[in-house]
């Protein structure tokens, strides 16, 4: 019970509803209304449609509830940029809904936050942590917001994230934005939250919302959800609409859900996935657009009879903390029933080029901003935003450079040009015949599994998609280690994770696979973050 020692001093009547499924699964019972019900650290979107639909409190209770939440941490974490001002009425027309007997499914009066990166039309701002966009108009939401309406999400506020989704500087620091300044992880103090969904990861850790939306170009989703102990789906690239997300690749951005389970990434995926006629990548979805069934995969004996693939040509032999775990894990699928497979890749090292990512956002980026209605900066180009960063205060240069627009600017080309093809090329071998996709169809496995520390270039590439669940943490006695700029990247209680990645849109196969590991394993509530908001729906609805 250790874990539980950070939190605040209960009062008896939240004391008395502290229990323990199991060794392995610890969870706090709060008392709502004089029945007991998880705290929002733990509960689950089925948790909370039971509540709604039950009458034991409502989504106006919900937003003000998560909200007080936000209001605890954030001067410390910096994780929420902004709270939607409009969700209270939001939340009370859901509310009117329901009562009505209108129900638009599971996630009907549900909060969740969406990076500051996925656009609004609303009285939000959509920055990508930049001074230069403050004040911008879209002219609709995109579709993700759009797709979270209508499934009857509550849009509660925008996440902080790595500015520019990490694609400005060298020297910057993961979790850092001019205008939502750094974000910590919720783990250890001082915490590097990785990035660049910093604070999509550390909102859904902390249950300052139900889950959070992140997007990914390399890493952005899977990364910050194994720092924050949760599960992070990377969907296969035109799974998820980008449109009137502000981009860096359109060869490798996508949209995703972080979430503390599985189950519950998975009802997330489901209401975002889709076909939208303004993201030619989605025109790519099998089955002429049709979207499976992602509860029906949920199977808590889906490891069995599953052919996993280890990739020993590419892993470290050094006996880490991580891969000591990581190895605990194959034998855990094997004693689950799944069949190890040697599945190593053609050429683990086979270069690849920067020439895409640079050469896509010097296009992708004038493509967003040219969507604009209102943009008060002028911003209309990377040369334009370089210019005001330089210029502007608030944007820390040169402290934290510019370096990676300098070379996309250098470059001299866009991804327009015939130069941009061979670039693509070499991508697309690396991370296919000799990299990922190809071991998956040589050895014909369902999925991959590496350590999530070492999983996401190899999907990024080819645009594959990546399910990330927790795997374990630093030990009490782990030396501590820090960046330049003073953020704690190792240290005891800080999480890592397990990925199982596959070929393009086998979100299914791999959410299947994760499910049956997290309910074998249940490594989550094993160790409580450091800061833990105490505000409780009884806090607002009475206990």
């Amino acid at each position: 019970m250790a874990g539980f020692r950070r939190r605040r001093k209960l009062s008896d009547r939240y004391a008395s509803m502290r229990l323990t499924r199991s060794f392995l699964e610890l969870t706090l019972l709060i008392i709502v209304k004089g029945k007991p019900f998880p705290s929002l650290i733990d509960v689950t979107i089925d948790d909370l449609s039971a509540g709604l639909e039950s009458g034991l409190f409502t989504s106006v209770d919900l937003v003000k509830t998560y909200v007080a939440r936000i209001m605890e941490v954030n001067d410390t974490l910096h994780a929420v940029i902004e709270i939607n001002p409009d969700a209270l009425a939001i939340a009370a027309d859901l509310d009117a809904k329901r009562a009505a007997g209108k129900n638009l499914g599971p996630l009907h009066g549900v909060p969740i936050l969406i990076k500051n990166n996925i656009a609004t039309k609303d009285k939000m701002d959509n920055t990508a942590g930049s001074w230069s966009l403050l004040g911008a108009k879209v002219p609709q939401d995109s579709m993700m917001a759009k797709k979270l309406r209508q499934a009857g999400a509550i849009i509660l506020g925008k996440s902080n994230l790595s500015q520019w989704a990490n694609y400005r500087s060298s020297n910057s620091s993961n979790g850092w934005s001019a205008h939502g300044g750094q974000v910590y992880g919720a783990y250890y103090p001082s915490m590097d939250p990785s990035g660049s969904s910093s604070g999509s990861g550390v909102s859904s850790a902390l249950g300052l919302a139900l889950a959070a939306l992140g997007t990914e170009t390399s890493g952005s989703i899977v990364s910050p959800s194994q720092k924050g102990n949760l599960v992070g789906i990377k969907p296969t690239v035109g799974l998820t609409s980008r449109h009137l997300v502000i981009p860096i690749s359109e060869h490798q951005d996508t949209v995703g859900p972080m979430a503390r389970t599985v189950k519950d990434a998975a009802y997330i995926l489901q209401a975002i996935a889709g076909y939208d006629p303004k993201d030619n990548y989605t025109k790519a979805i099998p089955h002429c657009g049709k979207i499976p069934n992602y509860l029906a995969a949920l199977d808590k004996d889906g490891l069995k009879g599953a052919r996993i693939g280890v990739p020993y040509n590419i892993l470290p032999t050094a006996n880490s903390t991580e891969m000591v775990a990581y190895y605990d894990a194959i034998e855990a699928m094997k004693a689950a029933g799944a069949t190890i497979v040697a599945a190593n890749f053609l050429n683990g090292s086979a270069a690849t080029s920067s020439v895409v990512l640079e050469a896509d956002f010097v296009s992708n980026l004038a493509s967003y901003l040219a969507e604009l209605t209102h943009n008060p900066n002028g911003i209309r180009s990377l040369a334009d935003l370089q210019k005001f960063t330089h210029a502007f205060p608030p944007e820390q240069y040169p402290d934290r450079d510019t370096a990676t627009w300098d070379d996309a600017l250098a470059l001299g080309y866009n991804n327009s040009d015939g130069r941009f093809w061979a670039g693509l090329q070499q991508n697309y071998y690396a991370g296919g015949e000799a990299g990922l996709l190809g071991a998956v169809e040589r050895n014909r496995v369902d999925a991959v599994v590496l350590p999530t520390s070492r999983a996401a270039g190899r999907a990024a590439i080819v645009g594959a998609p990546i399910v990330t669940v927790p795997l374990g943490f630093y030990p009490n006695g782990t030396t501590v280690v820090t960046t330049s700029r003073g953020l704690v990247t190792t240290a005891p209680n800080i999480p890592f994770g397990l990925s199982f990645l596959g070929g393009k849109f086998t979100e299914a196969t791999l959410i299947r696979l994760a499910y049956a590991f997290e309910q074998k394993t249940m490594v989550r509530n094993k160790v409580q973050p450091f800061l833990v908001p105490t505000t409780e729906l009884g806090d607002v609805v009475g206990f």
